[in-house]
């Protein structure tokens, strides 16, 4: 198991680290690894962006049962074994629909008949999901009892919990509803309980559970001896599928537990990418559920604007953390060229055409929302235009993760290397769908990627003792920003790279200052402002390292790519294979990052991609530059 230390840029938010998550999103359930829902942090039931419950605690004749876990079974069940003197105790948990059951089995395995009494202890806050995350005081909800139903409201959230058989008898102690049973068990009896948690009914926008999908995958992955990170990854991703009320037909991957457990443009794409040589039905359902949500207006407040692809989508918005946004927020610098990225990938891959030709509308208006943005600068750049948005938008988007090789914050508006890459991809991949559709532009397109290389060819390459590389982004004033990142890894699949300078960034991410043998650092460790137990300045994202490893193979730098793939992999065996959002890398071990979202949508696909490439030599189209 992993080291545990505090993160020095998170302080007073709720930490997971310590948490086993059971989830069919939206509905999620975190517990301490006994199974005990205890009334701290960020233990509870959650569905969508609220917390319906943060007390589901048994005893049996007084005794705190500690727990062993049994294990998780996919995503969205788990099972945990406890004894007393003579009696066994079993708890089976799952998460469908909406719901939480929980099936609690006593049985007598002695020899004599025993007399006791289970009580069940249940409480609820009804608090925002990003409340809880920011680690504000929170006001319990007093429970209310209605026959043997107990239930909590405010506002128009509410929640409620039943059992079966009824409760002997129900009392209510502060914010706690109490459920006991006198039980009488015989030499061997067995006596079951089910407790079900229900939440408000779904909204008209609230996205739905989704099916599993079916993937085609390569047996030496999934039977080599990577195979358990394998399929862990992939019954998280089948427990993040959440469903368009629009069309539940379409799916995507909802970023990450419990945290953003909704749709992410930038996470939704980046994990849909790196699954297409396992499935297009998830890209497909991904192109369309972001179509519909496209900027159609000018809004600064929520930063939409024509053609743009939504940020993050939450039905009562965001408001926490210093942050306040409405429910469709656009504050993103990446997601429009990803979009366009993965429609040209997913085409390639053998998503149907009629598919394509549908989305061609949304392809035209994501081009031009590509071409108004860059202007005459010539780049893709931000500056946040909501005083109470994101003021980083692309994916390293936390306070102060663009900075100097000193450590000093970089000034806006910012333009990320990485992102030119996109923007270059999505302009030739764009022109080549536009060309196959018979539809006008192509030419202007590729002339657009063209100037563009050239452009980025002149500007952002920085030259240092160790070897020339881009830089991770240009500043408000048009300087190249000094200190190696991993952006540059994201440009090696993107084309904007010649075959020389595909290998100089290769060179430099084999450099010890950024393969720390844990996966891919965010930053530099000469870097005047890393800290690997930070969001972005030097901690490792599985996502990030995946996409490394994938480029590098695309361009034919195996060695680098397998080093970064073999740390990546050590790493999930530090977590029992189910990756986080990100950790950090210290010393060569990996430490658990402890707000990270576990599971992540992009760190499972991220995993899957990885083990592929390792065992099956499995790369991915759109990581080989054309």
């Amino acid at each position: 198991m992993t080291a545990t230390r505090p993160a020095t840029d998170r302080p007073g938010e709720t930490t997971l680290d310590h948490l086993l998550t059971v989830l069919a999103a939206p509905a999620e359930l975190l517990s301490d690894p006994d199974g005990q829902v205890r009334p701290e942090g960020a233990q509870g039931f959650y569905v969508g962006d609220t917390r319906y419950c943060n007390r589901l605690e048994i005893d049996v004749q007084g005794v705190d049962l500690q727990f062993a876990a049994a294990g998780l079974d996919g995503a969205g069940r788990a099972s945990f074994e406890g004894e007393l003197p003579g009696v066994r105790v079993r708890r089976e948990r799952r998460i469908a629909d909406r719901t939480a059951v929980e099936e609690i089995t006593l049985h007598n395995s002695g020899s004599a008949p025993v007399e006791l009494r289970l009580v069940l202890r249940a409480r609820s806050d009804l608090s925002a999901t990003p409340v809880v995350k920011s680690g504000a005081p929170l006001s319990e909800v007093p429970p209310t009892v209605h026959g043997g139903e107990i239930r909590w409201s405010r506002h128009d959230v509410a929640a409620s919990l039943t059992t079966a058989p009824a409760p002997g008898e129900i009392d209510t102690d502060g914010p706690d509803a109490v459920l006991s049973w006198p039980l009488r068990l015989t030499p061997d009896a067995r006596w079951a309980l089910q407790v079900v948690l229900t939440p408000s009914p779904a909204g008209p926008e609230d996205f739905r559970t989704a099916d599993p999908l079916e993937w085609r995958l390569d047996e030496r992955a999934v039977g080599g001896p990577r195979g358990d990170l394998v399929q862990r990854s992939l019954a998280d991703l089948d427990g993040l599928l959440l469903a368009d009320p629009i069309d539940p037909a379409d799916r995507f991957a909802a970023a990450g537990s419990p945290w953003f457990c909704t749709l992410f443009g930038r996470d939704s794409l980046w994990t849909a990418r790196m699954m297409l040589p396992m499935s297009t039905t998830l890209a497909g359902g991904t192109l369309r559920v972001l179509a519909r949500r496209q900027g159609r207006v000018s809004n600064p407040r929520g930063e939409e604007e024509p053609g743009k692809i939504i940020h993050e989508f939450r039905p009562n918005g965001l408001q926490a953390g210093g942050l306040d946004l409405p429910p469709s927020y656009y504050g993103t610098v990446d997601a429009t060229p990803l979009w366009c990225c993965l429609l040209h990938d997913a085409w390639q891959a053998g998503l149907p055409e009629a598919e394509v030709a549908a989305l061609l509308p949304n392809l035209e208006a994501a081009l031009g929302w590509i071409k108004r943005t860059a202007g005459d600068y010539g780049f893709l750049s931000y500056r946040r235009s909501s005083g109470s948005g994101l003021a980083n938008q692309g994916w390293k988007d936390s306070p102060g993760a663009v900075r100097w090789a000193d450590g000093t914050i970089a000034a806006q508006p910012l333009a990320l290397c990485e992102v030119q890459g996109y923007a270059y991809a999505a302009a030739r991949g764009g022109a080549a769908v536009l060309a196959a559709f018979d539809r006008p532009g192509a030419d202007e397109w590729r002339q657009w990627a063209d100037r563009l290389a050239a452009l980025f060819r002149a500007t952002y390459w920085i030259d240092d003792p160790d070897g020339r590389y881009p830089a991770i982004a240009l500043d408000g004033h048009g300087r190249a920003v000094t200190g190696p990142a991993s952006n540059m890894a994201h440009l090696l699949t993107t084309g904007i790279l010649d075959p020389d300078e595909a290998q100089l960034v290769a060179d430099r991410l084999a450099r010890p200052d950024l393969d720390g043998g844990r996966g891919l650092r965010t930053l530099s460790s000469t870097n005047g402002g890393y800290d690997p137990l930070t969001y972005h300045r030097g901690s490792v994202w599985p996502h990030d390292t995946a996409i490394a490893v994938l480029g590098l193979a695309g361009v034919g730098r195996h060695e680098v790519a397998r080093s970064l793939g073999e740390g990546l992999v050590a790493a999930a065996g530090d977590f029992a294979d189910r990756l986080p959002e990100l950790y950090a890398e210290i010393d060569g071990e990996a430490v658990s990052y402890p707000t990270a979202c576990r599971p992540q949508a992009w760190a499972a696909a991220g995993a899957i991609a990885v083990v592929s490439y390792l065992d099956a030599g499995v790369v991915p189209a759109w990581a080989t530059p054309q």
